[in-house]
């Protein structure tokens, strides 16, 4: 029932307009990384924190999707809440977070969006479009039945199929 009510929530998320967006924060070893560097994916950008129960719920979903499409999605985790680094770290690995984790202080309007609450999670386009916003958590099924249809409708399809063979992010 969760399930559907996560699929559901994913296909009536707020619509946002379909335009190109980009920002670069740093990973947790320091390295700049872009939104950007993934064009030719489906981005799932995850704003979550360590003290968020929801959040720390859909991890596993996230690392299953992360772990078993890396030629077509990738999954940013933003760390969003004042934070020691070193903390962060050890708790990204002791929750086997395999996906590439940022951080940024809390901000009411990020590059992609409102983030009012946590989780939040927005769906990039392979053309980097910003497709979907979801407040609250998502699963992985929900995720995957949204791209399938937005492949199914055009979308974001010829761009997967041209990195299909290009597995390095």
């Amino acid at each position: 029932m969760r399930s559907l009510i996560c699929v559901l929530a994913l296909l009536v998320a707020l619509p946002v307009a379909a335009e190109k967006v980009d920002f670069t924060l740093k990973d947790l070893d320091g390295k700049p990384v872009s939104l950007s560097d993934f064009r030719g994916k489906w981005v799932i950008v995850n704003y979550w924190a360590t003290w968020c129960p929801p959040c720390l719920e859909e991890i596993p979903d996230l690392v299953g999707l992360y772990e078993d499409n890396r030629d077509s999605i990738v999954v940013l985790g933003i760390d969003y809440e004042e934070v020691n680094q070193q903390y962060l770290k050890e708790f990204v690995e002791s929750h086997m977070i395999s996906y590439p984790v940022m951080q940024m202080d809390p901000v009411p309007l990020t590059e992609l969006g409102p983030v009012l609450g946590l989780p939040t999670s927005y769906i990039i386009s392979p053309e980097g479009e910003r497709m979907a916003r979801q407040e609250g958590p998502v699963t992985r099924e929900a995720i995957e039945k949204y791209i399938s249809r937005k492949q199914q409708a055009g979308i974001g399809q010829e761009a997967v199929l041209q990195t299909s063979g290009n597995s390095g992010q």
